[in-house]
């Protein structure tokens, strides 16, 4: 049988009011999704299903950095948070720029943390070998970008305005335009994943992976703000979004869902 939109959205309206419930019942607010959220087919595909790997870092404390990937061959350069210097020549679509601070629990920064983002381009199309997304690719955009986060927590990036795409988990399933952050620790054991998304998109309706965070507040802390004094005269177009790492403000991470 056809998975159609209808089907997803009876499915994200069950789950809403399931989760009423058990809020009306006394429970707690559940600012992550449940990993078993079924409008979303793919996310118990994700599920680990052999225990965690121990390893003897007794024997060796380094030992763990040796089966995780690098960071990366070189230092972090003056372009690689300027999406639209990379190439020779300029990216097709809306610049804009995204800025916002890394937060602990307690709104206190975090400095020094590697932050990396990858998006589709402005017609909606990754670059990547695997994406068969029936749209333009830009050979001025590739779609990836780093920074360091300042003494302020401050991170900062120049890019152009995602599109949104098809992603065929069902027919029809259009997936809002959104930015992927991926944080570091001090060590790649300590990456966390997640995403950023755009104000007042009509597609939220109807994205199970959005609407996998039940909650509404939960939900809102994805979505960045428009801040003119981020706009650039001429340029860019702003955006502040904030990322708050854990507590009860904590932005929603993907955690292998």
């Amino acid at each position: 049988m056809t998975l159609t939109q209808h089907d997803i959205d009876q499915e994200i309206a069950a789950e809403r009011a399931a989760y009423e419930k058990r809020i009306a019942d006394g429970g707690p607010v559940e600012h992550q999704p449940r990993r078993g959220y079924a409008p979303y087919r793919s996310s118990v595909l994700r599920h680990p299903k052999q225990p965690p790997v121990t390893i003897d870092v007794t024997k060796d404390p380094e030992l763990v950095e040796l089966h995780s990937p690098a960071f990366g061959e070189r230092d972090i350069t003056e372009i690689d948070n300027d999406l639209t210097r990379q190439h020779h020549g300029e990216p097709i679509g809306e610049r804009i720029t995204v800025s916002g601070r890394l937060l602990d629990r307690s709104g206190r920064p975090v400095r020094g943390q590697l932050i990396e983002i990858w998006q589709a381009n402005s017609a909606g199309r990754y670059a990547h070998q695997r994406e068969q997304h029936d749209a333009p690719l830009d050979p001025n955009f590739t779609g990836v970008g780093r920074t360091l986060t300042d003494d302020d927590g401050r991170y900062r990036f120049t890019t152009v305005q995602p599109g949104p795409y098809p992603w065929r988990q069902h027919v029809n399933a259009w997936r809002p335009a959104h930015i992927h952050f991926s944080l570091f620790g001090s060590a790649f054991t300590q990456r966390l994943v997640t995403q950023m998304y755009f104000p007042s998109d009509p597609l939220f309706p109807y994205d199970p992976i959005i609407q996998s965070v039940t909650d509404d507040a939960a939900r809102q802390r994805l979505i960045a703000t428009y801040d003119h004094s981020l706009s650039v005269p001429e340029f860019s177009m702003g955006y502040h979004w904030d990322i708050v790492l854990d507590g009860p403000q904590a932005t929603w991470i993907e955690e292998g869902r």
